[in-house]
């Protein structure tokens, strides 16, 4: 779920949005699974590295820390970032500031990315040499970066907020075409910046999803594309287009995240999942409740770090419709392994940091 914008103004360079959020799905728990055990590979051979570091909170100091270690349990930002370089990094802010959060938990303490975790990220991708720094989402209304602070570490760390449903600081939207073998869209209508900048950065909280079983790094780029191209009807205020009619949910939307993921490529994968969702990715899904998995995940292969991040979550990453947690749709993890882009499977994966095992959660995934 992402926003769709309402009306178009001025903010500094930049167009703010305005625009209600909108949730009709709904889903129920109805039972535990056993964890997934994992069995990973320690040898120096892995063909994909994640790091794994322990949080309990979001103080500062300690996810300054904590995300250091992470970067330099996957090897630093040096073969990613270069002097000079613009840097772009795609938190998630989905649903908008007008939905009821849960009970006695803020947005950014459930289900939104957390804006110290990009902050940490911003100022070591300064530290890494980055020129610019930019802080990219298609949001809801301009409301959701002042409300959940990132208005505020923007000016600490020097970064510019980006609005990707907005055309700004350009006048109109690329038209980037996806690479052949493509699923459902040819080309892609983005924000020039995207096409512009020299590494992507995709931040996501660590949840179940609805539709397509997990939301992690590669499915937070669906907040990349402008709502207002892709949605089915006007009124609609997600990417309506991108889920499709409900007899297309078990293809379109995974088919969709592949090829956002292959006409941007993302360099380096974190995810935040301190304390964060189970049961559903927002508040819409009336089945979603509080969890607490003190954790961060980093990696540069991303179908690494999301598949690292669904055993975590104590689920296979090489499941398939319909068990879960995908249970309506194909496993998008697969898809991209088949497609090259990466290895989900964790005999392939290096974990280093903290073994699967010591930091397992069991989620629940979206019952209907």
């Amino acid at each position: 779920m992402s926003g769709c914008p309402g009306r178009l103004s001025r903010r500094h360079f930049l167009h703010a949005l305005g625009g209600a959020a909108a949730g009709l799905l709904a889903a129920g728990c109805k039972r535990q699974l056993p964890l997934f055990t994992a069995q990973t590979n320690r040898s120096g051979n892995a063909r994909a590295r994640v790091a794994i570091a322990h949080a309990a909170g979001y103080d500062r100091k300690v996810i300054t820390e904590r995300v250091r270690d992470l970067l330099d349990g996957i090897g630093g930002l040096g073969d990613i970032i270069k002097s000079g370089d613009r840097v772009a990094i795609k938190t998630n802010l989905t649903g908008g500031v007008n939905v009821k959060p849960l009970p006695g938990r803020s947005p950014i303490e459930s289900y939104i990315t957390h804006p110290e975790v990009v902050r940490a990220l911003a100022a070591f991708a300064r530290d890494a040499g980055a020129r610019e720094v930019y802080i990219v989402e298609a949001a809801y209304e301009w409301e959701s970066f002042t409300q959940w602070g990132y208005e505020a570490i923007a000016r600490e760390v020097d970064a510019t907020l980006i609005d990707l449903n907005d055309t700004a600081p350009y006048t109109d939207f690329a038209v980037v075409p996806v690479p052949e073998g493509r699923f459902v869209y040819k080309d892609l209508a983005l924000n020039h910046l995207l096409q512009e900048i020299d590494a992507l950065i995709s931040v996501s909280k660590l949840k179940c999803h609805y539709s397509c079983g997990v939301t992690h790094t590669m499915k937070n780029l669906i907040g990349l594309a402008p709502c207002q191209f892709y949605r089915l009807n006007q009124e609609d205020r997600y990417r309506s287009a991108f889920h499709g009619t409900d007899k297309q949910m078990a293809t379109r939307l995974p088919g969709v995240i592949l090829d956002l993921n292959r006409a941007r490529p993302i360099h380096l994968g974190v995810i935040d999942g301190i304390k964060t969702t189970e049961g559903g990715e927002g508040p819409w899904i009336q089945s979603m409740a509080a969890v607490q998995a003190n954790v961060l995940l980093a990696g540069k292969d991303v179908v690494a770090t999301d598949a690292v991040a669904t055993a975590v979550m104590g689920f296979d990453p090489t499941a398939e419709m319909p068990d879960p947690p995908f249970l309506r749709a194909k496993n998008h993890l697969n898809m991209a392994y088949q497609l090259g882009l990466g290895t989900n499977r964790l005999e392939e994966i290096e974990v280093v940091g903290a073994a699967i095992a010591d930091v397992q959660t069991r989620f629940k995934p979206c019952w209907d």
